[in-house]
């Protein structure tokens, strides 16, 4: 961590492409290219794709608003697909009704660390001649079917925010093994250079700038991050398994309870479990007692503050926030399922420092919370 400021270089330079080479073998990508972000790493992917106004990606309705975001960044149309309710991911149906004469792309989330139905969407992406990159911000650890969130699309985005697995404390990787698309993030996230300050100043005639023959952005990660990201990569496997192990406690423990359903993870997936989300359902959950269900499960939620134990609803639904419902004329009741994750998901604390006491605490605490009144 020390080596960035010993060497005198901070910005992005040997610690970031270190990380960058070691981010690519765990994943069994070609290639990795950091940035500020995850946000940052969609919207160069998007740029570099050529994303352009009129153009349309179909995105999950329920997401962290930055996936519908990087979309309007480039003036083109996000259009919201519904999810699976089991899995709080992007229904394959769903997508393809959502698809146009306009849709150039798809954008799967692996929300919470279960990657996406990737064997449905990707045929659906090669009929419709569609590119397909992977949100896997929350996707660290996660596989498909015998392969790594990260190598499942056309290209992928991971973040390193201070919520996710491992970070840099903010941070983004791509993954692709598009050798032209690689190069092209490359250029974009550093203004456009056709060359890198490193690359500039390990070899010869340094002092001579670069050439900018496209219009990047400055979406550099800088190498004190880049060494943190190679310090947490030595932990990943310890992280990784520390989390899994915390998962598993829950499950056991809310197994017996039939008014909260545990996080499903089909077979063939390894779930990276970047979060425990949970449904809060102690009636079938409809459009019909949403509101009320919402109201129960964010008491209990509030009692379960009032001790000290932090919960969060698992993320929201873009289609219900102001900008995306006020541009779109879009109503919630058009994506049900999305309205009921927004409305009656419930993340549980999970990391890899909890030991057994503190889960059990947790769930006991949950269940006065919900059969206490």
């Amino acid at each position: 961590m020390r080596a960035p400021i010993e060497a005198g270089w901070v910005v992005q330079g040997p610690r970031v492409a270190e990380f960058e080479r070691r981010f690519a073998a765990f994943t069994g990508a070609r290639h990795a290219v950091a940035s500020t972000s995850c946000t940052t790493a969609l919207h160069l992917v998007v740029a570099a794709l050529g994303l352009a106004p009129g153009d349309e990606v179909v995105v999950p309705a329920f997401t962290w608003v930055s996936t519908a975001n990087v979309v309007e960044y480039q003036g083109a149309t996000p259009v919201f697909a519904d999810i699976d309710l089991t899995t709080f991911n992007i229904e394959p149906v769903a997508l393809e009704a959502a698809i146009t004469e306009r849709t150039v792309g798809i954008m799967p989330v692996h929300l919470f660390g279960l990657c996406a139905e990737m064997a449905p969407i990707r045929e659906i992406a090669q009929r419709h001649g569609l590119w397909v990159l992977e949100d896997a911000a929350c996707g660290f650890g996660a596989s498909y079917r015998g392969d790594s969130a990260g190598t499942l699309g056309t290209a992928a985005a991971f973040s390193f925010h201070p919520r996710k697995s491992i970070t840099t404390g903010e941070g983004g990787m791509v993954t692709t093994s598009d050798d032209a698309l690689a190069r092209k993030v490359a250029v974009l996230r550093d203004h456009g250079a056709s060359r890198t300050d490193l690359s500039r100043h390990v070899g010869r005639a340094g002092f001579l700038l670069a050439d900018y023959d496209d219009l990047g952005f400055n979406y550099r990660m800088t190498d004190l991050q880049g060494a943190m990201g190679c310090v947490q990569m030595d932990r990943a496997p310890w992280i990784l398994e520390q989390r899994a192990r915390v998962a598993a406690s829950y499950d056991r423990l809310l197994a017996p309870l039939d008014w909260i359903r545990p996080p499903l993870v089909p077979d063939g997936n390894v779930h990276g479990w970047q979060s425990y989300v949970t449904l809060f359902a102690p009636d079938e959950p409809t459009l019909a007692n949403v509101e009320e269900l919402n109201h129960r499960r964010n008491a209990a939620m509030m009692r379960l503050e009032e001790q000290g134990i932090a919960t969060r609803q698992g993320t929201h639904a873009p289609v219900g926030l102001g900008y995306y419902a006020r541009k779109y004329d879009l109503r919630m009741e058009r994506f049900p399922n999305a309205l009921l994750a927004d409305r009656l998901s419930l993340s549980l604390p999970l990391y890899p420092q909890l030991t057994d006491d503190d889960i059990g605490r947790v769930v006991a605490a949950l269940r006065e919370a919900v059969e206490g009144g």
